[in-house]
């Protein structure tokens, strides 16, 4: 297993979750998510919050876990260029290719994509200057 900093997965997740927060704001996203993913302010409103944001983070561990087995001790440089790529043309481009068959809006895809790769650049760049 490849020696990981625990630290900097952590620090990884919690950027990610408050990425998450400004960009589904509705200072930034949150509206056009909201319209694109055919929510409403009630249906906002419901949903276990405990359940939506403690898995959201839990799931935001494991996936900088998993970045940073995959990355390794990169520089920074390159670690954020591998966060930028993974986000864009893996789990983004994944979306894509879902949305596409589930005939989900384009800007729905351009607001969580856009989320998903700037996640990723931050994983990159928080794992890459912890090395």
């Amino acid at each position: 297993m490849p020696d990981v900093n625990w630290l900097a997965v952590l620090a990884a997740a919690i950027s990610a979750f408050l990425l998450g927060g400004l960009w589904y704001s509705p200072a930034l996203f949150g509206k056009a998510w909201q319209r694109g993913a055919g929510l409403t302010d009630e249906q906002l409103k419901g949903g276990n919050p405990a359940k939506i944001y403690g898995g959201s983070f839990v799931l935001s561990l494991v996936a900088a876990a998993t970045f940073a087995m995959f990355l390794g001790k990169l520089p920074v440089g390159t670690a954020t260029a591998y966060g930028f790529c993974a986000g864009l043309t893996w789990v983004a481009a994944s979306f894509g290719i879902n949305y596409l068959f589930e005939r989900r809006p384009a800007s729905l895809w351009l607001v969580n994509g856009g989320y998903h790769t700037l996640q990723f650049t931050l994983y990159g760049l928080i794992l890459g200057l912890w090395h």
